[in-house]
């Protein structure tokens, strides 16, 4: 594609070098994606058959085969297709590689309601709710064939071929500690009791992802069209609850999330669903190609004319239904906003440094922004250069008809209207103490400032109050 994301060329499966390609295409991505991945994370990679023997090699290039996770299967199907030549393919795969293996911890998985049905506390322990289990082994061993008076005092030996799975001196110890369970009569055959607050506080993922438990491409389809009235706007979507169990399995509550081949922005509602099951803080960035949708389709003909358009109004109705699905729970910090940028150029004009031209150059250098470019444009640029977190609060205050936007509770300010006045300047500096900061960075714009001498008289304001960090742009 180009610049803009107009399609230029179809990758074809009759290309010759339809895998070359695919792979020439994919190498920087996951190149730049190792590079961006915290030193504990870990990237889930969804992929079909055609090309998963070539990304397996592509990302022990680039991961290391030491860190190599897990190839997971995710059931995407749940008939099958019976016009399949050979064999109804069912599934994709995922392939999970991490930065750092001896630094990635998995997430154990919740129990399933089924799972937690089977303990309870029939005897009232007060180490909570317990089940029991097989006290015997499948082996003859006959000093651990003893006798066993039971409650109702019926003596009873293992059956014939199995012995007692621990010693006599054992089982006395477990009788003691009330961790044998012989049943609301005392006439059972004795087993052990497990407590839950004892065993592993979770389910260990399994590499099948099972459509009974993540969905299948009908069920995401299905989620799509429920939000966008019925109508099909995307093909082949995620489905929202196989996002939501990797994020579970591999971030914590305050991780970020990157998807780079987004496409509806089901990571997106993923997050948002996890956050309000939890209580988390996860944020998510994604990135799409504004690929344009087929003028035919149902999607253009209601006004969306890319991906891009169709994942942001997905975002903003996935937030708005996870919010009015859960009235009955305290979702005050769930934070369903977001924020969307395109790739640009500079706002800052370039030098031209032809000298057949210099008079021209230096003309149009004077105002140095260019001329599309609104104040907002110029405020994001700032703070990429500044290395600040493009989520920070901004407010938009007006001082003396100046636009003034403080950003970070304080931390900057930065004003880039022109025809600054010292007084105009000196309201800016009393912000330092309004917000009760320490440190409070300033910047204009290269052309604010009236002359030189309103220029040099606003330095030595701000300096008065105590802002020695000024910039221009």
């Amino acid at each position: 594609m180009d610049s803009e994301g107009n399609r230029l060329s179809i990758n074809a499966d009759t290309n010759g070098r339809y895998h070359s390609d695919w792979l020439s295409m994919m190498y920087p991505r996951l190149k730049l994606a190792r590079n961006l991945l915290k030193d504990d994370g870990v990237i889930f990679i969804s992929i079909d058959d055609n090309e998963v023997a070539n990304l397996r090699k592509l990302c022990d290039e680039i991961f290391g085969e030491d860190n190599y996770i897990q190839e997971i299967i995710w059931e995407k199907k749940f008939s099958p297709q019976n016009d399949a030549k050979y064999f109804s393919l069912n599934h994709e795969q995922i392939l999970c590689y991490s930065k750092n293996k001896s630094l990635f911890e998995r997430n154990l998985l919740p129990m399933t309601e089924d799972q937690m049905s089977r303990y309870s506390n029939l005897d009232n322990d007060p180490r909570g709710l317990w089940t029991s289990g097989d006290l015997t082994v499948a082996r003859m061993t006959e000093k651990d064939r003893y006798e066993i008076t039971l409650p109702s005092g019926r003596k009873i030996l293992p059956t014939e071929g199995r012995s007692w799975g621990v010693s006599k001196e054992k089982f006395e110890e477990l009788r003691n500690d009330k961790r044998i369970w012989f049943g609301e009569n005392g006439d059972n055959v004795p087993r052990l009791k497990r407590f839950i607050s004892e065993i592993q506080q979770g389910i260990v993922p399994i590499s099948i992802f099972y459509y009974s438990d993540v969905g299948h491409t009908q069920e995401a389809s299905k989620e799509m069209k429920a939000l966008f009235d019925d109508k099909k706007f995307f093909d082949y979507p995620k489905p929202v609850k196989l996002l939501k169990k990797l994020s579970y399995i591999a971030t914590n509550k305050n991780d970020i999330i990157l998807d780079f081949f987004s496409g509806s922005a089901t990571t997106a509602h993923a997050v948002m669903q996890l956050n309000a099951e939890d209580g988390g803080n996860r944020r998510y960035i994604l990135v799409q190609l504004p690929e344009p949708t087929d003028e035919k389709s149902e999607a253009y003909k209601a006004g969306y004319k890319n991906i891009c358009e169709i994942g942001k109004e997905r975002i903003r109705r996935a937030g708005e239904k996870i919010i009015s699905d859960n009235k009955d729970k305290d979702l005050s910090n769930l934070d369903i906003g977001f924020k969307v940028f395109k790739l640009d150029s500079s706002n800052i004009k370039e030098w031209d440094s032809d000298s057949e031209n210099l008079e021209q150059n230096l003309l149009e250098a004077v105002d140095n922004i260019k001329a599309d470019r609104s104040s907002e444009d110029l405020l994001y640029e700032i703070l990429l250069k500044y290395g600040l977190d493009l989520t920070l609060p901004i407010e938009e205050k007006i001082i003396d008809d100046k636009k003034i936007f403080v950003v970070g509770a304080g931390a900057l300010v930065v004003c880039l209207d022109e025809e600054l006045e010292v007084e105009t300047v000196e309201k800016i500096a009393k912000l330092k103490d309004e917000y009760n900061v320490e440190v409070m960075r300033v910047v204009f714009r290269d052309s604010s400032f009236k002359d030189a001498v309103v220029k040099t008289n606003a330095l030595e304001v701000l300096k008065q109050f105590g802002i020695d960090e000024v910039v221009s742009v």
